[in-house]
C-alpha cells in the first residue's frame, strides 16, 4: 500500500493524502520517507503544479508521531528527518493548504502548520500533547504555533494541551474556515483554485517573500522585498493587455 497517494488536477492543484487510515494516518518513519518523496518531486515541478493540498485519507488527518512504530525499531533515515521533511514543506515555491479533519494531535500539529493555510472540518479535533508523554517538541511546535496563532494562545494550547474544535482553531487565527467534513476537500480545492487562475509566478513569489520577512525585522524585509524579490511574471505584458490572461 502507498502510504503516501497523489492525484494531480487538470487545473494544477497536487492532492496529497496520507494513507494510514487503518492506524489514523499516524506518522511513522516510513510515511515521511514516502512524503518527503512526493514533496521534493513537487518542489521541481513549478511548471505543472501550482497548489498543493495535504490530507488524511479515513477518519483523520492523523493521530500523530507513531508512537508504536518507534517502539518497534522503525527509524527515519537521519536523525533529525522529520522535522526538516516539516522544512521542506514550508520551503515548497507552491503554496499548500492543509485539509484537516478528526484528530490532528502534536506531531500532526505540526505537520499541518508548516503548510501555508488550513481548513477545517467540524470534526477536527487539534492539540499539542507533548506534555502528556513528558516530550518537547523537536519538529518546530515551539516556533510555528506562537507565529500562527500568537504568544498567549499557543502558551496556553502547548501548556494545557488541550483540544481545540475547527471553529475555535479558525477563532484564534490557525485555521482560514471551517466547514462541514463532507464539505473539506472541496472547499480546499475551490481555496486552491482561486490561488491557480492568478499567475503561478506571483504565487511563488508572494510565499517567498512572505516567509523571507517572518525571519527579518520590518526594515529589512522591506529593503529585500523592493530590492531582491523576483520582478515581474513573463506573462505580465499579456495579462495587462488581455485584463486576465493565462495562469503559470
Amino acid at each position: 500500500m502507498n502510504l503516501i497517494t497523489r492525484q494531480d488536477l487538470d487545473s494544477g492543484i497536487t492532492i496529497l493524502s496520507l494513507n494510514r487510515p487503518e492506524a489514523l494516518n499516524a506518522l511513522s518513519p516510513k510515511l515521511f520517507v514516502a512524503l518527503r518523496k512526493e514533496i521534493d518531486a513537487i518542489r521541481d515541478s513549478i511548471d505543472t503544479v501550482g497548489c498543493v493540498i495535504l490530507r488524511g485519507e479515513g477518519r483523520a488527518f492523523s493521530a500523530g508521531n507513531d508512537l508504536k512504530a518507534i517502539q518497534a525499531g522503525e527509524r527515519p533515515p537521519t536523525p533529525h528527518f522529520q522535522a526538516e521533511t516539516l522544512e521542506a514543506i514550508e520551503r515548497l515555491p507552491q503554496p499548500v493548504i492543509a485539509a484537516v479533519h478528526g484528530h490532528c494531535y502534536t506531531g500532526s500539529l505540526e505537520l499541518a502548520l508548516a503548510c501555508d493555510l488550513m481548513i477545517t472540518g467540524e470534526s477536527a479535533k487539534i492539540a499539542d500533547t507533548h506534555g502528556k508523554w513528558g516530550m518537547a517538541p523537536t519538529w518546530g511546535m515551539s516556533q510555528r504555533l506562537p507565529r500562527r496563532v500568537g504568544l498567549i494562545n499557543a502558551k496556553e494550547m502547548m501548556f494545557s494541551g488541550r483540544t481545540l474544535d475547527g471553529h475555535e482553531a479558525v477563532a484564534i487565527g490557525m485555521a482560514n474556515r471551517c466547514v462541514a467534513d463532507a464539505d473539506l476537500v472541496p472547499a480546499a480545492i475551490e481555496m486552491a483554485e482561486s490561488f491557480v487562475k492568478n499567475a503561478w509566478h506571483t504565487l511563488r513569489a508572494d510565499k517567498a517573500l512572505i516567509n523571507m520577512g517572518q525571519n527579518e525585522p520590518l526594515f529589512k524585509g522591506l529593503i529585500e522585498e523592493r530590492e531582491n524579490g523576483p520582478g515581474v511574471s513573463p506573462d505580465m505584458a499579456e495579462r495587462i493587455q488581455a485584463g486576465f490572461g493565462g495562469s503559470r
